[in-house]
């Protein structure tokens, strides 16, 4: 983007070294997202290859507002703590995950590295995605879950949809009948598993809700417990209640 006038930002009779700061390091202001910051050249030059230096290294000008201030169009609540690494390399210790996300789109590496050393990141990438990438079709399930329950929206409060999770091959083939007679039914049933992980079921059911939850809707499961099937089916076969209202 091009500038037809120097940023006010950076103006000669502005802009300043400021006290401790070296020669040629000028003060310089931030809209990100809305929420204003004051840093300098030399902060946001100080990591080569990031997002931040390439923006205010390179040939290419950032884009500015109204009143002439740089503009960065993200959320500019995650911020601070952004600045706060690079001036001091000070780690967050509140909303990691956002400041994560946010490290990761500024290409910030020793940021993004030293995060997911931290519990949060660790136990979300390390542990959680890791078992969820070894259940075949975690994300189609989801999706196919949130289209059913869509489906049964209309005119109605509650959605309910029914899923079945098997962690081994033996019960599998143990609830195959049962699955058998809700097609028959013309039941709609999305199944999970097996896997070759440590987690038990209920820790994929939980996982479902989380990343349903995460996606807006409001969500709950129950053991399923309708006439259809045998008893000894029943720990196979959960309702998910999606809530509209």
């Amino acid at each position: 983007m091009s500038l037809s006038s120097v940023p006010r930002s950076l103006r000669p009779n502005q802009a300043s070294p400021s006290a401790g700061q070296p020669a040629g390091s000028p003060v310089v202001e931030l809209n990100v997202g809305g929420e204003l910051y004051t840093t300098t050249m030399g902060t946001l030059r100080k990591l080569p290859g990031t997002k931040l230096a390439e923006m205010f290294f390179g040939s290419a000008k950032p884009c500015t507002d109204a009143e002439g201030r740089f503009f960065i169009d993200r959320p500019g609540t995650y911020f601070g703590p952004i600045l706060d690494y690079l001036r001091s390399e000070r780690l967050p210790t509140h909303h990691i995950p956002e400041v994560y996300r946010e490290a990761q789109f500024y290409a910030i590496k020793p940021l993004v590295k030293l995060l997911e050393d931290t519990p949060q990141i660790f136990g979300e990438q390390v542990a959680r995605k890791q078992f969820l990438l070894r259940v075949p079709g975690y994300s189609e399930n989801l999706e196919l879950m949130v289209r059913l329950a869509r489906a049964e929206a209309m005119a109605a409060r509650r959605s309910p949809v029914l899923v079945c999770a098997v962690r081994t091959e033996e019960d599998a083939a143990h609830c195959a009948d049962a699955l058998r007679i809700l097609e028959a039914e013309k039941r709609s049933v999305v199944k999970f598993g097996p896997w070759k992980a440590a987690p038990q079921v209920k820790d994929l059911l939980d996982c479902v809700k989380m990343d349903i939850t995460a996606q807006g809707y409001q969500v709950y499961y129950e053991p399923y417990s309708g006439r259809t099937l045998r008893a000894k089916y029943f720990s196979y076969f959960y309702t998910f209640v999606f809530i509209w209202w």
